[in-house]
C-alpha cells in the first residue's frame, strides 16, 4: 500500500478489532495496577459514624460560645473516649469528654475543642491521666473538628467506575468500603520481539556494526506502564526460518497482541511479509506520521500484530499512538486519547505529516508552554528521556508558530 494512510483512519481500523478482555476476580492485595471491570458502589458511609478530627474535648458548642483566653470556660470532664471505643453516655450541659482523633462523638456533643486551646498539656494523649476539669480558651462553633457520617462517601454512591486503573488511593477506598476482592479486567498479554542481525543483548560487548537492543526493553516497559503483561521473545535474525521460529514462540505465549520492531521498512520487509502471509495477514501501511511512517498492522495466527519501526523513538511513539489505545480498550478504559493543550514556546517545523514532537512542558503565566527537547532525530532515545509530552502537529502543518496552541499527549 503506497499511499500514506492518516493516523486517525488507521487507528479507527485497529481499534475496531479490539474488545474488552474477560473479567477476573482478584484479591485487594493483588489489585494494584489492575483495571476495574465493574462500577464500585459504596456499601456504607465513609466515615460511618461522626468522629473527631482532633485530639481534644468533645463539648456542647453553646457551653463554650463565650470562651476566650482572658475569660475561659471551665467544664467538668465526664469521660474518656479513646479511638476504637464507643461512648456509653451523653455529654450533658457543663460537661466535656476527652476524645482522641477518630473516636466517636458522644451524644449531646456537637463540637471538639483541640487540646491546644485548653489548659491541658498532654505529652502522651493516649495515656495521660484524666483531669476532673478543663479550661476552654476558645469558642467552638457547631460542627467544629467533627467529621460527619458520609462526609467523604455516601452509602449507595458510585465511587469508582469500570475502566478505572487501580492506584494506591483506589486501593484505600476499596479497603475502606470492605472490598476484599474486586472484579478486574484480565491484563492483556503482549508478545514483543525485535528483529535484525545487528542487535545485541544489553550485557553483550559491542562489536563493529552491532548495536544493543533497546526497543524490546522499552516496549516491554511501555506495556507494563499501560496495564499489560509483556512477554519478551528472543531476537529474530534476518533469516526466514528464524523469523518463523520466533513468530511461533510469540504465538505459544498466548498473547492478546504481538509487537515486533524493525523489519517493516525497505530491506528486511520482504522476509517479514513472507512469514506473515504464511501465518496470517498484514497490510503494510505507510502512515502519514512523523516519526514512524513505516508501520504494519494485521494478524499473526489470528492475533493482532503490530510491526513497529526500528528506530527507538519511532518505535516508542508509534506504540503510544497505536498500541497504547488498544491496550486501554482491551482493559475497558474510557479515555483512549488522553491529551491536553499547550502553547508553543518556540517555532517548531515539520514536513507536513502528522507530527509528534518531543517537548518539555512548563507553566508560565498560567499557561502550559511546550518547547522541544532539542534534536528530533528518531534515533535519539534521550529525546524521549527528556520529554514531558508529545506536541501533536496536524497533517499539512509545516510550522507551529510560537504562541499558537496545539494538543499535547502528556508522558509524565
Amino acid at each position: 500500500m503506497s499511499e500514506l494512510l492518516s493516523v486517525d483512519i488507521a487507528l479507527d481500523r485497529i481499534l475496531g478489532d479490539m474488545n474488552r478482555l474477560p473479567v477476573q476476580e482478584t484479591t485487594l492485595d493483588g489489585a494494584y495496577g489492575r483495571t476495574l471491570a465493574e462500577d464500585i458502589v459504596a456499601r456504607h458511609d465513609i466515615p460511618s459514624f461522626a468522629n473527631s478530627s482532633m485530639d481534644g474535648f468533645a463539648v456542647r458548642s453553646d457551653d463554650v460560645a463565650s470562651a476566650t483566653p482572658e475569660s475561659p470556660i471551665a467544664l467538668t470532664v465526664s469521660m474518656d473516649i479513646p479511638a476504637g471505643s464507643a461512648p456509653d453516655r451523653a455529654v450533658r450541659q457543663g460537661e466535656a469528654a476527652r476524645i482522641m482523633t477518630g473516636a466517636p462523638i458522644p451524644d449531646g456533643a456537637d463540637a471538639v475543642v483541640p487540646v491546644e486551646q485548653t489548659d491541658v498539656n498532654w505529652r502522651d494523649t493516649a495515656h495521660a491521666p484524666l483531669s476532673d476539669r478543663v479550661q476552654i480558651y476558645k469558642a467552638a462553633t457547631r460542627g467544629a473538628n467533627v467529621r460527619y457520617p458520609g462526609e467523604d462517601v455516601r452509602s449507595g454512591q458510585r465511587v469508582l467506575l469500570a475502566g478505572t486503573r487501580i492506584r494506591p488511593a483506589e486501593i484505600g477506598v476499596l479497603a475502606g468500603l470492605g472490598f476484599a476482592h474486586v472484579a478486574c479486567v484480565r491484563p492483556p498479554r503482549v508478545a514483543i520481539l525485535s528483529g535484525g542481525d545487528e542487535l545485541l543483548a544489553p550485557d553483550e560487548p559491542l562489536a563493529p556494526g552491532k548495536i544493543r537492543d533497546m526497543n524490546s526493553y522499552a516496549l516491554a516497559a511501555l506495556v507494563q506502564e499501560n496495564g499489560g503483561i509483556p512477554v519478551r521473545i528472543p531476537t529474530a535474525k534476518d533469516d526466514l526460518d528464524d523469523i518463523r521460529l520466533r513468530f511461533h514462540e510469540a504465538l505459544a505465549a498466548q498473547p492478546d497482541i504481538i509487537i515486533s520492531s524493525a523489519g517493516v521498512s525497505v530491506g528486511t520487509a520482504d522476509l517479514i511479509r513472507i512469514v506473515l502471509e504464511e501465518m496470517g495477514s498484514v497490510g503494510f501501511w505507510k502512515i502519514n506520521l512523523r516519526p514512524g511512517k513505516p508501520l504494519a498492522y494485521g494478524n499473526l495466527g489470528g492475533i493482532p500484530f503490530f510491526g513497529l519501526p526500528g528506530n527507538p523513538v519511532s518505535a516508542m511513539i508509534t506504540f503510544d499512538v497505536f498500541v497504547r489505545p488498544c491496550l486501554l480498550k482491551l482493559l475497558g478504559a474510557h479515555d483512549l486519547t488522553q491529551t491536553t493543550e499547550a502553547m508553543v514556546g518556540e517555532d517548531i517545523r515539520s514536513d507536513g505529516r502528522r507530527t509528534y514532537a518531543r517537548v518539555k512542558l512548563s507553566h508560565e503565566n498560567g499557561k502550559l508552554v511546550a518547547r522541544t527537547t532539542g534534536t528530533q532525530s528518531s534515533s535519539a532515545i534521550t529525546s524521549m528521556v527528556l520529554a514531558d509530552g508529545l506536541l501533536i502537529m496536524p497533517e499539512g502543518t509545516t510550522l507551529a508558530t510560537a504562541g499558537q496552541t496545539y494538543p499535547v499527549r502528556i508522558l509524565r
